[in-house]
């Protein structure tokens, strides 16, 4: 048995790209920043790792309708590494996330209905999921201050 799961809380570093496969299914693909804050000779320092996330189907339409560039968003899914070919016919590897869950996290309101903000939006059903089975209240706490944010 295993298992390959991961699970990130971040912001989006830029807007999320949509592209779509030759049979026309969307993509939507982002960098999102997770921060970790350490004590390092009496000073703070916050260290960024940046995540390649991609996104399929419907979950990516709403990826690029919703998300944008500082978004707070909670991410589910599993990591998967790709071979490809650069234009100089070197083979490269890339290890992404691919969501299975996506949260959006801001506390403004995405949309003239707050009741969305409490949906979590799942790429295997083609439907929104009211996510009430969990304890949600740590995600309104704030994981970083505004201005340690990189971008």
């Amino acid at each position: 048995m295993s298992i390959n799961k991961v699970i990130l809380i971040g912001r989006l570093g830029a807007d999320p790209e949509i592209r779509y496969t030759l049979d026309g299914k969307p993509v939507a693909s982002f960098r999102l920043a997770t921060n970790e804050v350490i004590i390092r000779n009496g000073e703070k320092e916050v260290l960024t790792e940046w995540h390649r996330v991609v996104a399929f189907g419907r979950l990516a339409e709403i990826c690029g309708e919703y998300l944008s560039k500082g978004s707070q968003v909670y991410i589910e899914g599993k990591l998967r590494t790709r071979k490809f070919e650069d234009k100089q016919g070197m083979q490269r590897y890339v290890t992404e996330i691919v969501v299975q869950t996506m949260q959006i996290l801001d506390k403004k309101p995405q949309s003239s209905d707050e009741a969305a903000k409490s949906y979590a939006m799942e790429s295997s059903p083609k439907i929104a999921k009211k996510s009430t089975d969990i304890d949600t209240d740590f995600l309104n706490e704030p994981l970083v201050d505004e201005e340690d944010i990189p971008f």
